[in-house]
């Protein structure tokens, strides 16, 4: 077969699947549109998913008669000044949208230029260009696309159902949305409820209320601020507190110049960031707008623009990590349970089982004779003579340090306040000024020995004790070849192991700030982790997985009754140990409950 041009039509087609894969992808490349054309307020409106319509009006600059006539027209475009790629300041620049998008569909535009007596109109039907006409538009855009890829029928068996389309749409529009918080945007169809975000205040309070209009009330309240620049290169936005994650990475948004973009080495930074304070299975919530000079990226690198290239991608990257981590520490001791009121809500009246047929003469409270001491075992075993309030009758606390009477003045202002006692052998309730603090004391004392081991080997290694008779584990031999595979990494954790024949490992030196630990179930722990480690993955976060594990294991255990001088002392650990919030895993370390709130559970508020 010879070679030979292919006709215009054809051409057109064959470029439009790669810039409009789906509905979604045309209304993106509208609505950039409109934003590039300065629109301060740009309404979407869709039908079937987008399949069967998408309506896209704006009020910002509009077209000319001549330019209306080019802007079908392939590689057509306004936004190149001197055709330098590398000084693209607007989101679209190829000039591929519209006559891609008219080549797949029945495609309308209407428009009026400030300096036009009255708006025009033109249609392309499949490719198929009509006469410029004049029509009725007081300024602006609306562009109306009808019958998506009914010229390319292949093409519709490849797309979801109209739900799902619709659903991509609107996720489009959300992140166009979030990058311009100046501009008012507004989201209608036969598949949802109408949104509508209005613009927002410059800067960053306007930025998180449109945040927060997107993704939630919950984010708005955990949102942290994030802040950092250098060398040219700046990273702003909002990072929600540990205590809000998701199970996957969708709620990463990432901008790049305004641009709404994907782009694995900031997802990457990302989660570098977050990996002392969450699970494995979870990902964090973060909004994150990169600033750079155009030179020092690449936007050129995508069909549909999705992807860029930084020519310093390690100087990025340092800087997301560094903003990101900053945020963190300053916020360190937020918790889910004290950001988001689950704490509060659990205690909700509705939440307790309700009793019915019961009579207040027949309470064990009704003084029928005189009232005995305070914290007597007579008024607690007659406190609990009721059947519905069996379920509370746990025994006298574990520790109990109300009578302690340095506690109450000196340590009470303290920001986790002073113990007043211990439950169930893990859980010490302490009293603030405003209120009560319950914290859990294995969760809160991994955070601080993590901490420490940072900190130790940050600044002159891990201080380690010699076991006067090595300690023999014995293991699989493939678990014994992992192990001391990585003898060298344990060994900066004061961690010195060796083989001792096959299937056991012989632990001559452990960490001294783990004090005497279980060497197998250690061994045994950094086993299983090892196993689910890539081999690209650096050094650094390897030697973190392991410092985590240790801390785990050189905790103060659930079940241990402390002292009421051990409570406070740990109290105050936490309140000067980084990141004292939660523990390694992402679990919050403790629960404050205001007075405010407590009163209000009670109705004296």
């Amino acid at each position: 077969m010879p070679v030979r041009q292919l006709p215009i039509q054809i051409v057109n087609r064959i470029a439009a699947g790669e810039v409009v894969e789906r509905p979604a992808s045309a209304v993106k490349e509208l609505v950039e549109n409109a934003i590039d054309a300065g629109a301060s307020r740009i309404d979407i409106f869709t039908e079937g998913g987008g399949r069967r319509r998408i309506a896209v009006t704006d009020d910002g600059a509009g077209m000319t008669h001549n330019d209306l006539a080019l802007s079908v027209d392939r590689h057509a475009t306004s936004k190149l000044d001197d055709e330098d790629l590398l000084r693209i300041r607007t989101l679209g620049f190829r000039g591929e949208a519209l006559p891609s998008i008219g080549a797949v569909s029945k495609l309308n535009i209407a428009t009026r230029h400030a300096t036009e007596p009255h708006a025009w109109t033109l249609s392309v039907d499949a490719g198929a260009k009509s006469d410029i006409v004049p029509a009725a538009l007081t300024a602006g855009t609306r562009v109306e696309v009808s019958d998506l890829f009914y010229a390319t029928p292949a093409r519709l068996k490849f797309l979801k159902t109209d739900r799902t389309e619709a659903e991509a749409v609107r996720e489009v529009v959300r992140r166009l949305a979030m990058a311009r918080p100046d501009i008012a945007f507004s989201l209608s169809g036969e598949e949802r409820a109408p949104v509508t975000w209005a613009a927002a205040l410059p800067g960053a309070p306007g930025r998180l209320t449109r945040l927060g209009d997107i993704l939630g009330a919950d984010f708005r309240a955990s949102a942290i601020e994030v802040r950092a620049e250098r060398d040219g290169v700046s990273v702003e936005g909002f990072a929600a507190a540990p205590s809000l994650t998701r199970a996957n990475a969708l709620g990463q948004y990432l901008f790049v110049n305004g641009r709404p973009v994907r782009d694995k080495l900031i997802l990457g930074a990302v989660r570098a960031a977050y990996a002392d304070y969450l699970p494995r299975d979870r990902h964090p919530v973060v909004a994150l707008f990169v600033t750079l000079d155009t030179q020092e990226v690449d936007a050129n690198v995508h069909p549909a623009k999705t992807e860029v290239r930084f020519r310093n991608a390690g100087l990025v990257r340092a800087l997301i990590v560094h903003a990101l981590k900053d945020g963190l520490a300053r916020e360190g001791r937020r918790t889910a349970a004290n950001s988001d009121g689950a704490a509060i809500m659990a205690f909700r009246p509705g939440s307790i089982p309700s009793s019915r047929g019961w009579d207040w003469r027949r309470s064990p409270s009704f003084p029928t004779a005189p009232a005995a001491p305070a914290y007597t075992n007579v008024f607690a075993s007659n406190a609990f003579a009721e059947a519905a309030q069996a379920a509370f009758d746990t025994g006298a606390p574990t520790a109990d340090v109300r009578h302690e009477p340095t506690s109450a003045t000196s340590l009470i202002d303290s920001p986790l306040g002073a113990a007043r006692t211990q439950i169930h052998e893990n859980y010490i309730v302490a009293q603030t000024r405003d209120g009560l603090v319950i914290v859990d004391q294995h969760a809160a004392h991994e955070r601080i020995v993590y901490e420490r081991l940072k900190a130790s080997l940050e600044r002159n290694g891990v201080q380690r004790q010699i076991l006067l008779i090595p300690e023999i584990v014995e293991m699989d031999e493939a678990t014994v070849e992992r192990l001391v595979a990585r003898a060298g990494e344990l060994e900066k954790f004061g961690l010195s192991i060796e083989s001792f024949g096959p299937g056991a490992i012989a632990v001559r030196e452990t960490p001294s700030l783990l004090g005497k630990t279980d060497a197998a179930s250690l061994l045994r722990d950094l086993a299983e982790h090892m196993a689910e480690w890539d081999e690209a993955l650096p050094l650094e976060r390897r030697l973190m997985h392991v410092a985590a594990t240790m801390a785990c294991h050189g905790s103060v255990r659930a079940g241990r009754i402390l002292k009421p001088e051990e409570m406070n002392a740990l109290l105050r650990e936490m309140e000067v140990t980084p990141n004292s919030g939660q523990c390694n895993h992402g679990r919050p370390t403790y629960v404050e409950l205001k007075l405010a709130d407590i009163e209000k559970l009670f109705g004296r508020r």
